[in-house]
């Protein structure tokens, strides 16, 4: 599914919708560069799940958890570079969680990501505030390489 955002407010819509076909244990994988809207994207999921904390980026903290009838763990792996990184963060745990997991910078962890995961890719179309969303669900498999 290809999704064209003109605002932030549609990013999140675009997350809101997305929210309404997930299941526990999903993955969300998100793509896309710094200031494109993964935030935005996560906070739509999050009102699409009734979440109603505030959303903010996990920069610094790694991963932030929100309450909810199912949890979401939103990460963000700007900084994950190596499998230590990675299980540090406690990824492979949140997996089995039950909840949801939504990852920021998932380009890091490309190949630690499920089989299943949904790829959510944005990218700055020409004009500054429209991206260009794409929703696919993920075809390769997991190797023992990493980062």
């Amino acid at each position: 599914m290809d999704i064209i955002s003109n605002s932030p407010l549609q990013t999140e819509l675009a997350g809101k919708e997305l929210a309404s076909t997930l299941k526990k244990g999903d993955v969300v994988a998100l793509f896309g560069g710094l200031g494109m809207g993964k935030t935005q994207f996560i906070r739509g999921l999050a009102i699409g799940l009734n979440i109603k904390d505030a959303v903010s980026s996990p920069t610094f903290a790694l991963v932030h958890e929100y309450r909810g009838e199912i949890p979401l763990y939103h990460f963000d792996m700007y900084r994950v570079s190596t499998w230590d990184d990675l299980y540090s963060t406690c990824f492979f745990d949140y997996l089995e969680s039950g909840g949801i997991c939504a990852v920021e910078w998932s380009e890091n962890i490309e190949e630690a990501l499920p089989k299943n995961a949904i790829l959510v890719s944005i990218e700055r179309m020409e004009d500054e505030n429209s991206r260009t969303i794409k929703i696919r669900k993920a075809v390769q498999s997991n190797e023992d390489t990493c980062c």
